[in-house]
């Protein structure tokens, strides 16, 4: 006999879950380049300091089946997030202090390998916890409420600390506390968690055998790589998003940089505002690709969204020499690129989907997305791009690296029939 519902319902832990799992990635990944930069960073600093964080998502692969082994992923969910909100704290307590760089690095280190942690034991419990119908219904809530976080975890506290630098007018304090309130937030969860998250049967430790482990891993790796068309596959996983990866690096600090140095010169709530219209597009282009890929395939719809993702980055190179102080026009323009890169993604992921099939589907889905963590790790030296070309010719930059996106996309084979709604 249940005893306790709230436990088993998914509608009671669901939602927070995704939201939990997408909070400290969109902290760790885009709210710290922006902390950085207002706290006096250049952008080449901010963009290379923060660049590193993503390694922890690209090696995940290869401690993810001591998850599987050691306790529980219930057990392994609970902790990670008490990990993530001491991390949290960390970050507030560090900033007054004289090494506050160096300790904020490390500590958003530590974030980020317990968020890729995370990651790993929360997809799992979420496919242990739910049957087939349960996952299939609540895919798109969790979707959706991972989204919800990103928006939280930029544009929401960027919100809350350009809303307490006009009262303390000190940029440092206000992240201090911006820090504190989410560590209070997120504590919350974790101890949310700690109560209704239920306890499957499938969900125990198992027998620790470490030779059986490197050996399924080996194996794992071996058949990834050999399986057909693998060179024009990892250079697809790797190199579809390159002008994206640089992009979304220095996106915000676009914004925030004064007009006399090529920037918007938007507040830290104005940049919060115009951030709001990404998951918007983000989701409206990935609804739309995902029905047009179910009707015709993803063969058929490989270029035009390739197309899709590619061309609206030319909105920058408009806001670059326009440099517009309407919001309405700066918003629209965002949204705009969203949407395409939103409905060209839809690409990227289906075939990571695709490349996955067969034995060994979930290890190599894994390490695929590892892949697509490691595609991310160009944005790096954005920010010395950024300062070497200005902003305008950054972005006309960025428009040329668009033809790599089209000729690894050139090689690629894929199932007509793979996509399709049957």
């Amino acid at each position: 006999m249940n005893r306790n519902p709230v436990k088993c319902n998914p509608w009671g832990w669901v939602p927070s879950l995704y939201f939990a799992e997408g909070l400290p990635y969109a902290i760790v990944i885009s709210l710290s380049v922006v902390m950085y930069k207002e706290l006096g960073l250049s952008n080449a600093d901010a963009t290379f300091y923060t660049g590193w964080f993503s390694l922890p998502w690209v090696f995940k692969p290869l401690w993810s089946p001591f998850v599987d082994l050691l306790k529980t992923k219930r057990w392994w969910i609970v902790t990670m997030q008490i990990l993530m909100g001491v991390g949290m704290a960390g970050i507030a307590f560090t900033l007054p202090l004289d090494g506050w760089l160096q300790w904020s690095l490390a500590i958003f280190w530590l974030m980020a390998f317990s968020s890729a942690t995370h990651d790993v034991a929360a997809d799992g419990f979420y496919m242990m916890a739910l049957d087939d119908g349960e996952q299939s219904f609540f895919v798109g809530i969790r979707s959706t409420f991972y989204r919800l976080a990103a928006l939280a975890g930029e544009s929401g506290l960027m919100i809350l600390v350009g809303w307490l630098f006009s009262f303390c007018n000190d940029q440092r304090k206000a992240w201090i506390i911006t820090f504190i309130v989410v560590t209070i937030a997120f504590a919350s969860i974790g101890l949310w968690h700690a109560f209704v998250l239920p306890r499957p049967r499938s969900d125990s430790k198992r027998e620790l055998v470490a030779s059986g482990i490197f050996k399924e891993l080996i194996q794992t790796f071996i058949t990834f790589f050999k399986k057909d068309g693998v060179i024009p596959a990892l250079l697809f996983m790797l190199l579809f998003r390159f002008p994206e990866v640089q992009l979304g690096k220095i996106s915000s600090l676009f914004l925030l940089d004064s007009i006399e140095k090529g920037g918007l010169g938007l507040t830290m709530g104005q940049v919060a505002w115009v951030k709001m219209f990404s998951p918007i597009g983000l989701t409206l282009g990935g609804i739309l690709g995902g029905v047009c890929v179910s009707r015709d395939g993803l063969k058929r719809w490989l270029w035009p969204m390739v197309w899709a993702i590619s061309l609206p980055d030319v909105v920058y190179v408009y806001l670059s020499f326009a440099q517009p102080n309407n919001l309405i026009i700066v918003s629209s323009c965002f949204l705009i690129e969203q949407f395409g890169y939103g409905f060209g993604f839809t690409a990227y992921m289906l075939f990571l989907i695709y490349y996955a099939r067969g034995k060994h589907e979930t290890a190599h889905y894994a390490i695929a997305t590892a892949f697509m963590a490691a595609s991310q790790l160009p944005g790096m030296l954005s920010g010395a791009l950024q300062e070497w070309m200005g902003y305008q010719g950054f972005f006309i930059w960025i428009m040329a690296c668009c033809a790599v996106t089209f000729m690894v996309s050139a090689f690629l084979k894929i199932d007509p029939e793979f996509g399709c709604k049957r």
